[in-house]
């Protein structure tokens, strides 16, 4: 049998009404808060990189492929590209690539009968993918598309329809400041609202032929293509790929990180937030349980001296209130588990916690659990916590027994 653990069974968590008693309480709260607290923290990060990441590359795509341009402004296309490509539309059936589309954007003017408004169109063709923005329409419907006919439908942001107090079957008219200025009549089929400023302020969907016939292209001409990927993650990967599969020259392919990095680099700085909290805690239950395991061994005195005198070494001794700490920290990350988990589990069912749209582009605190991050947490968090006991644990080489046991 093994000394240390019987012992320490026979003394863990029996402390009655002591000091030790009260201590180890509140050890085992400071570390089932902080894991909570964790779990919670990996899981909102996490969810809030998903949902803003999904929402980015679900309006735009993953890569762009376009015409190589210099000082040329990225919201209007002024040099189209022909359809005709040796990775279009079948670059999809390389495995890691999902989807590709074409598409065009032109500026242009709304005019009603009160207000003006600069609005940038998007211009789709029949191969678009429109599950994305179907999930974020809040009233009206997507429009469908053929190559033959060109449709007058166009969807807006709820943020245009608020400001030009628009509904879905108004027709609205958009002028194009081109020589000579042109004017296009659409009727609106649907309205969208992603949360994300940066597309509801300014973009609007319509078909790519009128943005074809504005600019005096062919119907083979768009100003671009839009990758999907399977896996976010190979970004950078899949850019390469389709830089070498491309072998043109006069074609660029850009990840959506590199066209708008602000955003990006906004959510960077979410992980550094991220490791500051888990940090933090971590170090508030070392704390708590180096405090801990100080007074238990103060108040055990006495039992230190008898097990010298009766010929126990110094590191046996010390494992018997290691093993100690470790079913204190073990207590403490399963009640972190179940607290974290169930709190995380019930903002997911019932979005408890609201968050304003304008500064977090969602409007609730999105929850993703990732279970390899959740073990990763619980085991790096006893271990840390383990090691740390050690060094506090040499108290009791210090321990005198003849002066232990003199003053029972």
């Amino acid at each position: 049998m093994n000394l240390e653990f019987f012992i320490t069974k026979r003394i863990a968590f029996r402390q009655g009404k002591s000091f030790s008693g009260f201590i180890i309480k509140i050890a085992i709260a400071a570390v089932a808060l902080s894991m909570a607290v964790m779990i919670i923290t990996t899981a909102t990060v996490n969810g809030f990189q998903h949902e803003v990441s999904r929402k980015i590359f679900g309006f735009w795509g993953h890569i762009h492929i376009t015409k190589y341009k210099l000082n040329a402004a990225h919201y209007e296309d002024t040099k189209p590209i022909s359809k005709h490509q040796n990775f279009y539309p079948n670059i999809d059936s390389i495995e890691g690539i999902r989807h590709i589309q074409v598409y065009a954007n032109k500026a242009g003017i709304i005019k009603t009968d009160t207000d003006i408004e600069g609005i940038l169109l998007k211009g789709i063709g029949s191969d678009f993918d429109w599950s994305f923005l179907t999930d974020c329409m809040v009233s009206g419907k997507s429009f469908s598309l053929n190559d033959s006919t060109r449709s007058n439908n166009i969807v807006i942001s709820a943020t245009t329809a608020n400001r030009l107090q628009l509904a879905v079957g108004d027709k609205m008219a958009v002028y194009f400041v081109q020589r000579p200025v042109r004017v296009r009549q659409f009727t609106i089929s649907g309205i969208y609202k992603t949360a994300l400023e940066e597309y509801d302020e300014k973009y609007a969907i319509i078909d790519i032929k009128h943005i074809q016939k504005l600019n005096k292209w062919t119907d083979d001409e768009v100003g671009g293509f839009e990758v999907f990927l399977d896996d976010v993650q190979e970004l950078d990967k899949y850019s390469d790929v389709l830089y070498y599969h491309i072998n043109n020259h006069t074609l660029l392919a850009q990840t959506i990180k590199e066209i708008n990095p602000n955003i990006f680099e906004w959510l960077a700085l979410q992980n550094m937030n991220e490791y500051v909290i888990l940090l933090l805690m971590v170090l508030v239950a070392i704390i708590n349980m180096i405090t801990a395991l100080l007074i238990l061994i103060l108040e055990r005195t006495n039992m230190v001296g008898i097990m010298k005198a009766l010929g126990a070494n110094n590191w046996s001794i010390r494992k018997i209130f290691l093993y100690n700490a470790t079913f204190i920290i073990g207590l403490g990350l399963i009640i972190g588990n179940l607290l974290g988990l169930g709190i995380c589990v019930l903002q997911q069912q019932f979005g408890i916690i609201q968050l304003p749209e304008e500064s977090y582009y969602i409007n609730v605190a999105p929850i993703a659990i990732n279970w390899f991050s959740i073990i990763l947490l619980n085991v790096g968090t006893m271990l840390v916590c383990v090691i740390a006991m050690i060094i506090p644990s040499y108290l009791v080489t210090h321990i005198d027994p003849i002066k232990a046991i003199r003053f029972k």
